[in-house]
C-alpha cells in the first residue's frame, strides 16, 4: 500500500466539527495534524471523513458469485476491499451468519472466514472486521461461538431469529423452501433438519442468550439485535443489554428502541431506492422522525455515500448530519475514538469527493491510498512526484 508523504491539503471544503469549512489539513504518518507541510490544492473537492460501515454482506457475492461457483475466501476479500474502498469505505464490518441455515452462513464457514480475515487484515487496503450474526436458536454451539469470538477478536455481534419466517415458508410455501435450498446449493433435507433442530431448541433460547451476553459483557463486545419484528422483541433485547437495533422490521420496534435510548441502524440502499427491498418500513420515514442513527451498506457499498446525498437533496438532513450517520456516529457506537472525524491526532481516514460530479475520486485509509481515480489522482500523484524530485 502507498503511504502519502507529509502533505497539506488546501482549497477543499472540509467537514469538521459538524460543519463544512474552507480550510486546510495536513496528513503525515497516517494521521491528521495542523502542522505545515508541502501543499496540494484540492479546490473543487469535498474532504470528508472516511465511511465506517457497520454491516455489509456484499462480500458473499465476491466469494460466491453463484452458489455453485465459490472462489477462495482470500480472493473474495481482495475484491470486497476494493469494492468498499472505491465507494469511500475505510472501516467495514463483514456481516457473517452463524446459523442453522448452513452453507455460507454456517459456523464452519464463519470460522473459516475468521481465520482467512485474520491473515488478510494486516495487508488490507482498509480496516476489515467481522460482525457475527448469531441465530438465537443454536444453544449447542454456544461455547464454540464464544471461543471463536474471543480467539479472533470479534468486537460486534447481533442476534437474529429467522426461525418463524422459515417455519411459515415450510408450511405455506414448501416450494419456496426447496428453491432456497437449491439456490444455496444445499440438499433440501439438510435445510429441513437444521430447521427442526432450531425449533426443538426453543425452550433453551433464554438461557442461551443470557450466557452469551454475559461472555460478551466480560470482554467488551458490542452486541445488538437484527430484524426485530415488534416493540416487545426489541424491549426483551434491550433488557438483555443489546442496545443496538439493526434493521427493525416495524415502526413499533424502532419507536421502542428510540424511547429506550438504543441505537437504530437501517440500510442505505433503503434510502436510495426509496423503500425496503423486502417490503418493510422505509428508512427515510424513521430518519425524518429522528428514529434512525446510522446507515449501513447492507448489500450495496455505493449506496452509503448516495444515501447521504439523497438525504441532503431532500432536505431531510444537512450533508454534515447525513455524512455523520456513516462516519462519526458509527465510530462512536463501536468506541473507535481514533477515527470518524477530521481532527488532529485522528487516523487519516478520508475521502475526496468531486464537488461537481459527487464522485468519490480518492479514499485514504490511515494515510494510505486505498482508491484513486480522476482529477484527484492527477493532483495527488503530481504532488508525490514533485516531492520526490525535491528530495533528490
Amino acid at each position: 500500500m502507498s503511504m502519502l508523504p507529509p502533505l497539506r491539503l488546501t482549497g477543499a471544503t472540509l467537514l469538521r466539527d459538524g460543519a463544512l469549512h474552507r480550510e486546510a489539513v495536513t496528513v503525515a504518518d497516517g494521521v491528521f495534524s495542523d502542522d505545515r507541510a508541502p501543499e496540494c490544492d484540492f479546490s473543487g473537492y469535498l474532504l470528508l471523513p472516511g465511511i465506517i460501515d457497520l454491516h455489509g454482506d456484499a462480500f458473499e457475492r465476491h466469494i460466491a458469485p453463484r452458489p455453485s461457483a465459490p472462489f477462495p475466501i482470500e480472493s473474495g476479500l481482495r475484491a470486497t476491499q476494493r469494492d468498499a474502498a472505491a465507494h469511500g469505505v475505510t472501516t467495514a464490518w463483514l456481516a457473517q451468519g452463524w446459523s442453522w441455515e448452513g452453507g455460507m452462513r454456517s459456523p464452519d464457514f464463519a470460522e473459516a472466514l475468521m481465520f482467512e480475515l485474520e491473515s488478510f487484515s494486516p495487508g488490507a487496503l482498509i480496516d476489515l472486521r467481522l460482525q457475527v450474526r448469531a441465530e438465537t436458536h443454536m444453544p449447542e454451539t454456544r461455547d464454540r461461538l464464544i471461543a471463536a469470538v474471543l480467539r479472533h477478536g470479534i468486537d460486534y455481534v447481533v442476534f437474529n431469529n429467522h426461525l418463524p419466517e422459515t417455519l411459515t415458508m415450510a408450511a405455506r410455501a414448501p416450494h419456496k423452501l426447496a428453491a432456497w435450498a437449491e439456490r444455496e446449493g444445499r440438499p433440501l433435507e439438510a435445510l429441513r433438519q437444521g430447521l427442526e433442530r432450531a425449533r426443538a431448541a426453543e425452550a433453551q433460547v433464554p438461557r442461551n442468550l443470557l450466557r452469551l451476553v454475559e461472555a460478551f459483557d466480560r470482554n467488551g463486545i458490542v452486541y445488538g439485535s437484527h430484524d426485530d419484528p415488534d416493540g416487545e422483541t426489541r424491549e426483551r433485547f434491550h433488557i438483555l443489554g443489546a442496545h443496538v437495533a439493526e434493521f427493525p422490521a416495524a415502526f413499533g420496534a424502532a419507536a421502542v428502541a428510540r424511547a429506550m435510548g438504543d441505537v437504530v441502524i437501517m440500510g442505505a440502499p433503503n434510502v436510495v431506492r426509496g423503500g425496503s427491498q423486502a417490503g418493510r418500513i422505509p428508512a427515510i420515514s424513521l430518519i425524518t422522525k429522528g428514529q434512525c442513527d446510522v446507515l449501513v451498506s447492507d448489500y450495496h457499498y455505493r449506496s452509503l455515500a448516495e444515501a447521504a446525498w439523497t438525504l441532503a437533496d431532500l432536505g431531510v438532513r444537512s450533508l454534515p448530519r447525513a455524512w455523520a450517520m456513516i462516519s462519526t456516529v458509527p465510530a462512536r457506537i463501536m468506541r473507535l475514538h481514533d477515527r470518524g472525524e477530521i481532527a488532529a491526532g485522528k487516523r487519516a481516514d478520508f475521502v475526496l469527493v468531486n464537488a461537481e460530479s459527487r464522485s468519490i475520486e480518492a479514499t485514504i485509509s490511515a494515510g494510505r491510498i486505498a482508491h484513486l481515480s480522476g482529477e484527484a489522482a492527477v493532483r495527488l500523484l503530481g504532488a508525490r512526484t514533485t516531492l520526490g524530485m525535491a528530495a533528490e
